[in-house]
C-alpha cells in the first residue's frame, strides 16, 4: 500500500487537472460570498483515517465544503488588505514547481532554479539602483524577509561594537512600521526606538532629532523605513533616512513588501529615491508583482555580510560547500531558512513570458485607478471625502455621517452581493473606508458600484 502513494494514478491526475482547468480557464473570476465555516469540524470529522478515502470524495469535499468558506483573492473585486492577483502563467508554473518537486536550498541540487531566481533578484536590484554585487534570495514573504535582514543588522552590529550576545540593542522604527517589524524585534531580542512620523511619513529629520535627543545608553544599530505603508501606501523619506543612517552608522533596511513593485512604474519611481542606499530591502512577489502566495524577494547590498551571519554549519552539510565550491550561490546562506521552496520561480516564468513592459503597465494601472477613484469621489460623491491623495494604489475615504458599525455593515452587504470585498480600516482613531487596488482587471465601473452603495446609510 505504501508503494501506491508514489505511483502515477491516471484517475487522480484527471480529477486534479479538470479542477485546475475549471479554475484557470476563465477570466471572469467571481469574488464568492463565503460561508462562516462554523460546521467545518463536523465536515472534516473522520477524514484522516487509517485506510484513506477515494480521491474523488476528498476533492468534492474540498469543492463543496471547504471552498465555500473562501473569498477569492484573485478576483478584481477583492479590494481589501493588499490582495494577491497572480498571473495565470505564475499560477501554472507554481504547479511545475510542485510537480517537479523543486527545492531551492543549495546550488548543488538546484543550480538552474537558483540561477533563474537570481535573474529576478538582479532585475529588482537594478530597478532599485543597487550595485552589481547586490543579491539575496527568495523567502516566504515580507515577515521572513524583515526577520532575516534584521538578524544580519543585529549580528553585524555586535561584531562591530564588540558586544556579547544578550547586549541591549535598539532599532529605530516609525510609528507607522508594519506589525511584522515589531514582531521581528521581539523575536530577535532587540528593542524599538519609536520615532514619531510626520503626517504618517517617517522622515530623515525626525530620525536625526530622535537620535540626537536620545539619552538611552544602549546603542541604536539600525533603522527600518517603509516604501509603501500597508494602510495608505505612503513612502517614507528614504533619501533623508539614508543620510541619517549614514551619519550615525546604522544599518538601513527598507520594508518595501507592498510598495516595492512601484519601482517598475515610471510615474512613481522618483518617490523611491534613496532605496539605492539601503543595506537590505524586501519586496513581496505575491503582492503587487502578481506571483502566487508565499514568495518575497530579500536583497542585500553586500550579500557576503549576510552570508557570514546566516550560513549554517553541520556535519551533513559539509559536502555542500566541498562539492559546489565557495563561489556558488546557496540561498540557505542569506536568510534564516534551510529547506526552501523556490518561490521566485513562478515570478521568473511570468516575467519571462509576459515581459517587464507588461508588468510595468499592470502596476501603473493600480496607481491610475487609485487616482481616478479619488477624482471620481470628489466630482460625483459629495457625501464621501478623500482622506489623502494616493501615493501608490491604496486610497482612504470617509463617508460623512457613518459610525464604525455602519462601515462594517456596508462591508458585509457588499460581499454578500458580490460587489466587492472592502474591509474598513482605522485612520487616526477613526474607522474609514479603504481601497487597495492591485488587480489590473479592476475597472472604474466596479468602483462606481462600490461608491454607489454608499449613497444610503448602511442598513
Amino acid at each position: 500500500m505504501n508503494q501506491r502513494m508514489h505511483r502515477h494514478d491516471d484517475r487522480l491526475f484527471d480529477l486534479i487537472s479538470n479542477h485546475v482547468h475549471e479554475q484557470l480557464h476563465s477570466d471572469d473570476i467571481a469574488l464568492d460570498c463565503p460561508d462562516s465555516g462554523e460546521d467545518l469540524g463536523e465536515v472534516l470529522d473522520g477524514l484522516l483515517c487509517a485506510s484513506g478515502n477515494d480521491p474523488e470524495h476528498v476533492l468534492k469535499l474540498y469543492q463543496r465544503e471547504l471552498s465555500r468558506t473562501i473569498i477569492n483573492q484573485a478576483s478584481p473585486r477583492f479590494l481589501s488588505f493588499i490582495p494577491g492577483a497572480p498571473t495565470k502563467a505564475a499560477q501554472l508554473f507554481d504547479m511545475v514547481v510542485s510537480s517537479d518537486a523543486l527545492l531551492g536550498t543549495f546550488w548543488l541540487e538546484s543550480a538552474g532554479v537558483i540561477a533563474a531566481e537570481n535573474q529576478v533578484l538582479r532585475l529588482i536590484a537594478d530597478l532599485a539602483g543597487l550595485p552589481a554585487t547586490a543579491g539575496g534570495c527568495f523567502v516566504s514573504g515580507g515577515s521572513a524577509g524583515n526577520l532575516s535582514a534584521l538578524v544580519v543588522a543585529r549580528d553585524i552590529a555586535r561584531r562591530r561594537l564588540g558586544l556579547p550576545v544578550g547586549s541591549r540593542l535598539r532599532v529605530a522604527v516609525s510609528d507607522q512600521a508594519h506589525s511584522s517589524v515589531g514582531s521581528t524585534l521581539n523575536v530577535i531580542g532587540v528593542e524599538a526606538l519609536v520615532v514619531p512620523s510626520v503626517d504618517h511619513r517617517f522622515t530623515g529629520a525626525a530620525l536625526r532629532a530622535a537620535l540626537e535627543d536620545d539619552r538611552d545608553p544602549s546603542p541604536v544599530i539600525a533603522v527600518v523605513a517603509t516604501a509603501g505603508t500597508t494602510n495608505a501606501g505612503i513612502i517614507d523619506d528614504l533619501a533623508g533616512i539614508a543620510d541619517a543612517a549614514e551619519a550615525h552608522d546604522l544599518w538601513f533596511h527598507v520594508d518595501a513588501a507592498y510598495g516595492g513593485a512601484g519601482l517598475f512604474a515610471h510615474s512613481v519611481r522618483r518617490k523611491f529615491d534613496g532605496i539605492e542606499r539601503a543595506d537590505s530591502f524586501i519586496v513581496d512577489s505575491h503582492k503587487w508583482l502578481f506571483g502566487p502566495f508565499g514568495s518575497g524577494a530579500l536583497i542585500y547590498r553586500d550579500p557576503q555580510v549576510a552570508r557570514s551571519v546566516h550560513s549554517q554549519v553541520a556535519p551533513y552539510l559539509d559536502g555542500v560547500q566541498t562539492h559546489a565550491g565557495q563561489s556558488k550561490w546557496n540561498p540557505s546562506d542569506y536568510a534564516h531558512h534551510l529547506t526552501r521552496t523556490p518561490g521566485g520561480m513562478p515570478l521568473w516564468f511570468s516575467l519571462a513570458v509576459h515581459g517587464t513592459d507588461a508588468y510595468r503597465s499592470a502596476i501603473e494601472s493600480g496607481i491610475s485607478i487609485a487616482k481616478e477613484t479619488a477624482d471620481l469621489i470628489r466630482a460625483e460623491y459629495p457625501h464621501l471625502e478623500v482622506i489623502r491623495d494616493p501615493e501608490l494604489s491604496c486610497l482612504l475615504f470617509r463617508r460623512h455621517g457613518w459610525s464604525a458599525g455602519d462601515y462594517y455593515r456596508w462591508s458585509k452587504e457588499l460581499l454578500a452581493d458580490e460587489i466587492g470585498f472592502i474591509l474598513p480600516t482605522t485612520w487616526e482613531n477613526e474607522v474609514v473606508g479603504r481601497f487597495a487596488f492591485v488587480h489590473p482587471g479592476t475597472t472604474i465601473e466596479m468602483v462606481r458600484q462600490v461608491l454607489d452603495s454608499t449613497t444610503e446609510p448602511a442598513s
